[in-house]
């Protein structure tokens, strides 16, 4: 019996809100797009802070890098900047890491040339890095194909290299880059492997107009041919900057000693340079602050997508009143045929969740789309969690029971007498 009284409650609120289709819609639409908000910003938030935490994992969970860092111009006495510019990691920086540092699984050494690789007429400057075998473990990355370089090529001093994908794509656009030679500056390299494509660390960002590829040749043969001073020209004058290196991997052997191993490099710096040529990068810091941010990301956005659907709620309340004020009349019969104060406060109830729950439902499915829509048109990640939709529904049918309790009340306690005389 109760079951068929819910269901003609039901019937007859549906029928009650298809008498003014139009502000039905109207405020329907403000749970609408307080529940799409909701799902959207939360997938758009979660899908930037992945991305964040994917590049900051590429770099190593287990490893702190030191990276050298140019200081500001200082002038001469005659006002002009020096001509050669030693600045950044030495040589006695690596081998204090290597030699004293516990806990360390591998050091890595990598220097940077600046050159142009050329073959025939196609000409590039991609970063060409000097490094040993083991870079490839500090850094995950992961080969194509061919082979990587061995302790063998440093020790022989061969002239052989590495490419990235972009690199090799670019140079051999219709055959495999194996075997191939290219020119690096004055010097030929034959290629004996090509790397597979990578994400950039948001640090590692390229800027405008440069090649985002890589060239990597051994470390004691870069020593031979290009040596430690580069030269480059500068507002029409010539500018030498020497750097033993311009990076240091260090891999940690336990992801405990990260922070004693970033700590103990820190101190070392801070003793042998005496100036802010160097900085140090810890990922597993740097995740750490990611994840917060992603928290603290999630609560801002949360919080505007839930103004919106208060806002949709308050709609939903004005409407309401103004529906009790036009249906008092109805109200005084109702109470003068028997109805009770718990069945009128059960219709106005069914019809308020039925705005609320019927606004979530296609907030939902906007909600849906939105993050796909801004994948394929804006190419930035979104990553929808079932807990997004789940939530987001959840909080627009509660919306709707809150905001309709105070209204149906109201329309309960009236007093019947009076409502019948309303004209």
């Amino acid at each position: 019996m109760k079951r068929q009284s819910y269901a003609r409650m039901l019937r007859s609120g549906f029928r009650s809100l298809m008498l003014h289709r139009l502000r039905s819609l109207l405020t329907t639409l403000g749970v609408l797009f307080g529940t799409s908000s909701v799902i959207a910003m939360l997938a758009i938030g979660e899908g930037a802070s992945f991305e964040a935490q994917e590049q900051i994992k590429l770099l190593g969970s287990q490893n702190v890098i030191l990276r050298s860092v140019k200081p500001a111009d200082e002038p001469n006495n005659d006002g002009q900047t020096s001509r050669v510019v030693s600045y950044g990691l030495t040589d006695a920086d690596f081998d204090r890491v290597r030699d004293t540092f516990p806990a360390v699984s591998h050091v890595v050494p990598v220097r940077k040339i600046e050159n142009e690789v050329r073959v025939l007429t196609r000409t590039l400057t991609p970063q060409i890095l000097a490094t040993q075998p083991s870079y490839i473990e500090a850094t995950g990355r992961l080969l194509w194909e061919g082979r990587f370089l061995t302790a063998e090529d440093g020790r022989s001093l061969s002239n052989v290299c590495v490419l990235g994908t972009d690199v090799a794509h670019y140079l051999f656009p219709l055959r495999s880059a194996l075997g191939e030679r290219i020119k690096i500056g004055p010097e030929y390299f034959t290629v004996v492997g090509t790397l597979a494509p990578r994400l950039r660390a948001a640090d590692d960002q390229p800027q405008v107009g440069e090649f985002t590829g890589e060239v990597l040749i051994p470390f004691e043969t870069a020593t031979r041919w290009f040596g430690r001073i580069q030269v480059k020209l500068r507002a029409g004058s010539r500018e030498m900057e020497e750097v033993d290196l311009h990076e240091i991997i260090i891999g940690v052997s336990s992801g405990d000693a990260v922070t004693v191993i970033a700590a103990a490099a820190r101190e070392m710096l801070n003793r042998g340079h005496s100036k802010p040529d160097y900085e140090i990068v810890v990922p597993l810091e740097l995740l750490a602050r990611a994840e917060e941010t992603k928290r603290i990301f999630n609560i801002v956005l949360g919080s505007i997508a839930g103004i919106s659907l208060l806002v949709g709620g308050i709609g939903i309340m004005n409407v309401m009143l103004a529906t009790v004020t036009e249906r008092t009349r109805e109200i005084g019969i109702r109470r003068a045929l028997g109805a009770k104060k718990r069945h009128i406060v059960t219709q106005f109830l069914i019809e308020t969740v039925l705005l609320s729950v019927g606004g979530g439902l296609f907030g939902v499915a906007l909600g849906l789309a939105i993050p796909l829509v801004v994948e394929n048109f804006a190419d930035m990640k979104t990553i929808v969690t079932p807990l997004a939709p789940m939530a987001a529904f959840g909080i627009s049918a509660g919306v709707g029971i809150i905001f309709g309790i105070y209204p149906a009340w109201r329309a309960a306690n009236m007093d019947p007498v009076e409502a019948l005389r309303h004209e």
